[in-house]
C-alpha cells in the first residue's frame, strides 16, 4: 500500500478513497492526467488535476490551488472570482512544489504542505466519484468531490474551460 501525505490526511480525516497506483511513463507524450485516465482506464472526465496558483491580494504566500478535469484549461479570471478577487496566474513550479511539499505532475490537492484555499471545478460536484493525483507521478486517489471538498476546506465554482 502507498503512502503519502494525502493518503495520511485522509485515514485522520475518516475518509473513504480508492487507491490507485500505476506504472508512469516518463516518456509519454499524454499530460500527467491523461497518462493517468489512460492507466487506470476511466474517462477522463473523472480525472482531475491540481494546479498551483498565485492571486493577487490574496493574504499569505497568494498561492491558491485549483481541481479541474485534466482535459480542462483553467479560467484565471473565473479563479480569482471566485476566491474574491480580481487576478490570477500561475505558480512558479518551484513554489508549488515547495509550498505543497509535492513534485510538480504529482501535486495532489490533499495533505500539502501548507494549507491554501481551494477551489473544485463545479463539474465534479454531482460526480460520484473522481481522480485526484495521490501525491506522486503514477498514483491516483479516488473519492467523492464532497469529501474532497471536506478535507480541503475547498469550494465548488465554475473555473475551467473546455
Amino acid at each position: 500500500m502507498v503512502t503519502t501525505p494525502a493518503t495520511t490526511a485522509l485515514d485522520r480525516a475518516g475518509i473513504r478513497y480508492g487507491s490507485h497506483p500505476y506504472e508512469h511513463d516518463p516518456a509519454s507524450e499524454l499530460s500527467y492526467g491523461l497518462e493517468a485516465a489512460a492507466a487506470l482506464d476511466v474517462e477522463p472526465e473523472v480525472v482531475f488535476k491540481t494546479l498551483v496558483t498565485r492571486v493577487d491580494g490574496l493574504r499569505g504566500q497568494g498561492l491558491a490551488v485549483a481541481v479541474l478535469p485534466v482535459a480542462a484549461t483553467l479560467d484565471l479570471k473565473a479563479f480569482a472570482q471566485a476566491l474574491g478577487h480580481k487576478k490570477a496566474t500561475m505558480a512558479e513550479p518551484a513554489a508549488a512544489q515547495r509550498s505543497s511539499g509535492y513534485v510538480t505532475g504529482g501535486i495532489s490537492p490533499i495533505g500539502q504542505r501548507t494549507a491554501l484555499p481551494t477551489v473544485i471545478d463545479a463539474c465534479a460536484e454531482p460526480l460520484e466519484r473522481m481522480y485526484v493525483s495521490g501525491g506522486r507521478r503514477g498514483f491516483d486517489l479516488s473519492l467523492s468531490p464532497q469529501d474532497l471538498a471536506r478535507v480541503t476546506r475547498g469550494q465548488f465554482a465554475p473555473i475551467a474551460r473546455t
